[in-house]
């Protein structure tokens, strides 16, 4: 009887009121408190909102671009640009019809492999009045060849092993490796239009690993000018152990020697690790929105702090002269001087973890390798 009438109550709304008396907000609000109560589940596609909205803050969405997540979870970045370009445009109401619709029908459009993930992404979207596509498949697979190029990217890609098991099978990329976040990252920057910029967050690995990740990450600095990283604190997702970074970079015109300059942002270091105990917050990035300055694309004016500071410049060159490595840091760190304030237990075994699935996804990408050559 109780379902019988929560169906009938659904099927009542008015969703044109829902949306406007701010049903929308709410249920972000939801899901944010589902992510934060779980050790996995909903928490592993769920991106911190303070850091989605210091992204899209940074990366400026503007009306009439093409913007793609291309791991999309639940639609927090899609519903974050949407809102910032509402806020632009007086709710849109400032544009040319013909633009309005586009922004409704055709602006934002994405990815999402996890079922129950994108059902809940369908409603989000739904709720924000944003009608773009987002399809439910696998964007390492021959599906995501077909998302097509975009203006804006904003991506945060799951990490560790993909639901479902399996090896990347995209055969349209010239690096390939059984890496998820590389190929993530591979296709990030080869679906950007030229001078489309995006911001992406992965996992450290993706920074420091040799091999086809040198030869990447190299592809990257060539193609796009990776302008800025920053290092995030660790905590901030449901896997205690993950370490993160934001990658900022914008797609050049030629296709090689674009990055000259990449500028790291500490904000990790000496810093808390974040949890219930101490919430991730919006002004806990304050000081690196500033350094970033109000250019989207790393161009605003910049002072190297030095090895004192959190944030430094880093040449071309200097970055070659490190194998293409761009896991830097400076900062000694106070806790590990001290013997104080050690990682909690389970972000240690979180951390542990991450590195055995890493591991495990790698001797199974070999095994299947080895298996196709006999």
């Amino acid at each position: 009887m109780e379902y019988s009438k929560l169906v009938t109550s659904i099927d009542e709304l008015d969703w044109y009121s829902a949306r406007e008396e701010g049903l929308g907000d709410l249920y972000e609000g939801l899901l944010e408190k589902n992510a934060s109560e779980k050790k996995s589940g909903a928490g592993q596609y769920f991106t911190p909102r303070p850091l989605i909205d210091c992204m899209v803050s940074l990366i400026k969405p503007q009306p009439g671009e093409l913007i793609q997540d291309p791991a999309a979870g639940t639609g927090g970045f899609l519903i974050a640009a949407d809102r910032y370009i509402k806020k632009q445009t007086n709710e849109l109401y400032t544009l040319p019809e013909a633009d309005q619709v586009f922004q409704r029908q055709q602006a934002f459009y994405g990815m999402e492999l996890v079922q129950d993930a994108h059902r809940l992404l369908l409603m989000n979207m739904m709720l924000h009045g944003i009608e773009g596509e987002v399809t439910l498949g696998d964007t390492l697979s021959p599906d995501g060849q077909r998302l097509g190029k975009a203006n804006v990217i904003l991506t945060n890609p799951p990490f560790g092993t993909k639901k479902g098991g399996g090896s990347p099978t995209r055969d349209d990329f010239t690096f390939p490796t059984s890496n998820k976040q590389l190929v993530f990252l591979q296709h990030v920057y080869r679906s950007l239009l030229p001078e489309g910029r995006a911001a992406v967050v992965l996992p450290d690995n993706v920074l420091f690993e040799a091999g086809q990740g040198s030869n990447i990450r190299a592809d990257l600095m060539d193609k796009c000018n990776l302008h800025t990283i920053l290092r995030l604190p660790t905590g901030i997702f449901y896997a205690q152990g993950v370490k993160t970074n934001v990658l900022f970079f914008q797609r050049g015109t030629t296709q090689k020697g674009n990055t000259k300059d990449v500028w790291v942002y500490d904000l990790r270091t000496n810093m808390p690790s974040f949890g219930k105990r101490i919430p991730l917050t919006r002004s806990h990035f304050t000081e690196f929105e500033l350094a970033y300055g109000d250019n989207p694309n790393g161009k605003s004016g910049r002072v190297d702090e030095g090895e004192t500071g959190r944030w430094r410049c880093f040449t071309r060159e200097e970055i070659t002269k490190r194998g293409d490595n761009l896991d830097i840091s400076w900062l000694r760190d106070e806790s590990l001087q001290s013997g104080e304030d050690l990682p909690e237990p389970d972000a240690i075994a979180a951390e542990i973890m991450v590195r055995l699935q890493t591991a495990m996804e790698e001797m199974e990408a070999l095994t299947v390798l080895l298996e196709d050559e006999a």
